[in-house]
């Protein structure tokens, strides 16, 4: 067993254990609008935000699929505390694509946690040695527990044209705003963000080539296998805690059913009812359906990645559409599980109706939402262009 494989397992065997606590610590994060200091001192402490770290730096830097696997377990434990993980790992991977002095700065402790507001709602001013950076970036999950961020801005070249450009910068140069009240997923503190008039020097500040997988090479690329198309990688990582969710959802009907009596009906126990038992092993199917179809895309990420090779157009957009469907597959499940379950499962004590609104509200992400991806995929599948540039 290789060294990767080996932290893979211990990190992997330490968070399964952790699920039970971050189950019993979920109330609490969603009331606190952010996950507790235990969950990130406990997933600190098994290594978790190390996964994506390049050895060099102390890191364990997982492949993709074992990055997915560890950050299902956490969002099977508590969909907010998954999220957020999910976030400060493949941001960590991002940060990976910088130049070495950049890295050397970020990844200076071996484990980090990193966010970022993608969208580029900031201004970069060029100055002696770098940059100034203004701007606010909404929904910046993670951003309160971060210990850097990375904000998409643009710049005005001399010649008027405009480029998008990242910047890394400490999270001490970033204002939080206590602006997040949601129904759903509501512990990931995805808080607006905002930077003013910070110096960030050029080597922390890379454009739109660095991230294109077409056109870069990573800056630590003598580690064979990580190079991955950001967009797919990103997809992987994030598809990983709905199906945590849905595992989740489908472990709590289960262990509550049993027993439970139909109310208003001669039905003592619920779980003898044929409807009961067909809706369960629709929403156990289509979970299962999930996790065989991950398997498949882990492995058209990782093969051509290993091969030294560059995706197609093809394969990366059927990994959008796909990865959209298992969004609304795992939410269908979910929603099956919760429309047969007892009144008692609104109760906020119940766990089964946060992972129920925790789905619905991450089901709604504009890169993950099924519709987008399903578009994207189906015109591929046409003959025609995908429409967006974010495969």
């Amino acid at each position: 067993m290789s060294t990767s494989a080996n932290g893979a397992a211990e990190v992997l065997d330490a968070v399964r254990n952790l699920v039970p606590t971050l189950r019993n610590n979920a109330k609490e994060t969603e009331e606190k609008r952010w996950i507790l200091a235990e969950n990130i001192e406990l997933l600190e402490k098994a290594g978790v935000f190390r996964t994506a770290v390049p050895q060099k730096f102390g890191g364990l830097d997982l492949p993709v699929a074992e990055q997915a696997e560890i950050i299902s377990e956490i969002a099977r434990g508590c969909g907010s505390t998954g999220w957020v993980s999910m976030v400060w790992i493949s941001t960590a991977w991002i940060a990976s694509l910088y130049p070495d002095k950049a890295q050397e700065e970020v990844f200076a402790d071996g484990s980090v946690r990193i966010s970022g507001g993608f969208t580029p709602s900031g201004t970069l001013k060029p100055t002696e040695g770098g940059y100034i950076l203004n701007g606010t970036w909404r929904f910046n999950t993670g951003v309160p527990g971060a210990q850097w961020n990375v904000h998409a801005a643009m710049v005005e070249r001399e010649d008027g044209e405009h480029e998008e450009l990242f910047a890394l910068v400490p999270a001490s140069d970033v204002q939080i705003a206590d602006d997040w009240d949601v129904f759903g997923a509501a512990g990931t503190g995805s808080a607006t963000s905002t930077v003013k008039d910070v110096f960030v020097p050029a080597h922390r500040v890379v454009g739109v080539d660095v991230y294109d997988a077409s056109t870069r090479d990573r800056w630590n690329a003598d580690l064979l296998g990580r190079n991955y198309n950001l967009t797919s990688y990103i997809l992987a990582t994030c598809a990983p805690v709905y199906i945590g969710l849905a595992k989740a959802a489908l472990e709590l009907f289960l262990q509550r059913t049993p027993g439970k009596a139909i109310t208003y009906t001669n039905w003592a126990d619920q779980a003898e009812h044929p409807y009961t038992q067909i809706q369960v092993a629709h929403a156990a199917n289509k979970i299962a359906a999930c996790e065989a179809l991950q398997s498949t895309w882990l492995e058209a990420i990782q093969k051509p990645t290993d091969a030294g090779e560059k995706m197609t157009v093809e394969q990366k957009a059927a990994i959008r559409g796909q990865v959209g469907y298992v969004v609304q597959s795992t939410k269908e499940a979910v929603e099956t599980l919760y429309n047969i379950s007892s009144a008692s499962a609104i109760l906020r004590s119940a766990p089964l109706q946060r992972y129920y609104r925790d789905i619905a509200a991450l089901s709604l992400h504009g890169l993950l939402t099924p519709t987008s991806s399903l578009e994207a995929h189906g015109r591929v599948l046409l003959g025609l262009e995908p429409g967006t540039d974010y495969i």
